[in-house]
């Protein structure tokens, strides 16, 4: 019977070597298009980064003015605010409808699968198609939202879903979760297919049913799950752009502009490079901050 390999054997070394191969080209490829963007973006958060770089290659060294002008400016601790609600008003919308849905799948019936996969349709659709198709939903003259508002035998409402400082926000957060929704439904399904069928059983002989059985043996075991959608839904949803782009621009009158899109306006129409890298790095240092605040207070939570 031959001897096993040690640590220094021919066998073991080639292993390794597989093993190398296999993982190079992954850190390689999270280096150039993850490490190397992020690293940039941070560098041109101190320099003044404008079209004439692109010609003269100089990017002068300004310290902390970026920081100084956006935090300065006007619009900033409004799109702060705007950030906040769209944040928190998409991921609590998403994340209760979606947990409402994945429940009801739960419980299997006849075309369940084909409505499954009918609900992953706005996941599917391309960004640039759903907010056109929204678009012309919440137009306030001839969109199909107030067309139907109007039908309403006693309404006679046509709101400016898109062009109201006071409901433009409300429109894009409620676009946000219809778009988050299959996600967030999709993730949280896949854990409650997690959970054994017989603990439901036994809760069931101890009179835990319904509200019962969710609070005490649904949740608690789909909390890490939770985890997960939470922390990606709110990563995710501070950096949307498209939708807010593709509805209101940022507008009326900045009432849907976000440190997103006031990064993307200083950058890409005001052509400030280096305050538009500030934005993006404040944006980044939110969600680091947010994933590992939640992340110890879930930890602890799970501890005790």
């Amino acid at each position: 019977m031959p001897a096993p390999a040690g640590k220094g054997s021919p066998r073991t070394l080639s292993t390794r070597l597989v093993q190398i191969a296999f993982i190079v080209p992954a850190v390689v490829y999270l280096l150039l298009f993850f490490g190397y963007p992020v690293v940039k973006n941070v560098v041109m958060g101190f320099q003044e980064y404008t079209t004439k770089t692109f010609f003269t290659g100089e990017a002068p060294w300004v310290g902390l003015e970026n920081y100084r002008n956006v935090v300065g400016d006007a619009i900033f601790s409004r799109s702060v605010w705007n950030t906040v609600l769209f944040t928190a008003g998409s991921i609590l919308g998403q994340f209760v409808l979606g947990l409402a849905i994945a429940l009801f799948f739960h419980k299997r019936f006849a075309l369940s699968g084909v409505l499954r996969s009918l609900i992953l349709l706005p996941w599917l659709i391309p960004m640039i198609a759903g907010t056109a198709v929204w678009r012309w939903i919440l137009d306030a003259d001839n969109g199909a939202l107030n067309r139907i508002l109007s039908a309403v035998p006693g309404l006679d409402l046509s709101p400016n879903w898109l062009t109201s400082t006071s409901l433009a926000l409300v429109a894009v957060i409620g676009v946000n979760i219809w778009l988050g929704i299959p996600f967030n439904m999709t993730i949280l399904y896949g854990g409650l297919q997690e959970i054994p069928e017989e603990l439901y059983e036994a809760g069931a002989l101890d009179g835990a049913t319904g509200w019962r059985a969710f609070r005490h043996i649904t949740w608690p075991l789909l909390r890490p799950v939770v985890t997960v959608v939470l922390v990606l839904g709110v990563v995710y949803t501070l950096k949307v752009l498209d939708v807010i782009l593709g509805l209101t621009n940022g507008g009326p009158a900045n009432s849907t502009q976000t440190i997103a899109t006031f990064s993307y306006d200083t950058s890409f129409r005001q052509f400030d490079f280096g305050a538009g890298a500030a934005l993006g790095n404040i944006l980044i240092v939110i969600s680091l901050v947010f994933a590992v605040v939640y992340l110890r207070l879930n930890r602890k939570a799970v501890d005790e």
